[in-house]
């Protein structure tokens, strides 16, 4: 779950906004200070504050994950309507890229965060993508190096195009 820590976040301040509220409408019938009363009402509100500020981040992050899988699917639509000819390189080169990450024994999961690394994707962007951790990303990208024996993005890609020039 990519947004899992938001919403345990917004549950516990929802538990606290509907708590404080129900205190500060019994405290008031009880007959409570005044400075007591603000004390709540200032805590209703910076809760009230801070859901708000965390579903508009969340709302955020989904709409610019949104737009990055909808680029990614119009570039899979503009990649059908290339010449014969580069399509043909693109399926080699796709297959050189397939056996190479099997000599490497890469999962099925470092294949696919492998190919958005070498298409450019950020660790940010792969894990939109893929609807998981960035942390996440971060850990797979530094197993697909490892058993590519290089020492990070550039020279994983370099390994590929070094090959074809």
């Amino acid at each position: 779950m990519l947004y899992f820590k938001e919403l345990i976040i917004m549950l516990l301040l929802t538990v606290v906004v509907a708590g404080t509220f129900a205190d500060v409408v019994y405290d008031y019938h009880e007959g409570a200070s005044v400075g007591h009363l603000i004390v709540e009402v200032v805590l209703f509100i910076t809760s009230l504050i801070l859901i708000a500020i965390l579903s508009l981040g969340i709302w955020q992050q989904s709409r610019s994950n949104r737009r990055l899988k909808e680029e990614l699917n119009s570039l899979v639509e503009l990649r059908h309507q290339q010449p014969p000819e580069v399509v043909a390189v693109r399926h080699n080169l796709a297959k050189v890229l397939q056996h190479q990450f099997e000599s490497w024994q890469l999962t099925d999961t470092e294949k696919e965060v492998g190919m958005f690394l070498i298409k450019g994707l950020s660790f940010k962007e792969i894990a939109a993508v893929r609807n998981t951790l960035e942390k996440t990303v971060r850990q797979q990208a530094s197993a697909i190096y490892r058993k590519a024996g290089v020492s990070g993005r550039h020279e994983f890609s370099a390994w590929f195009i070094e090959d074809f020039l």
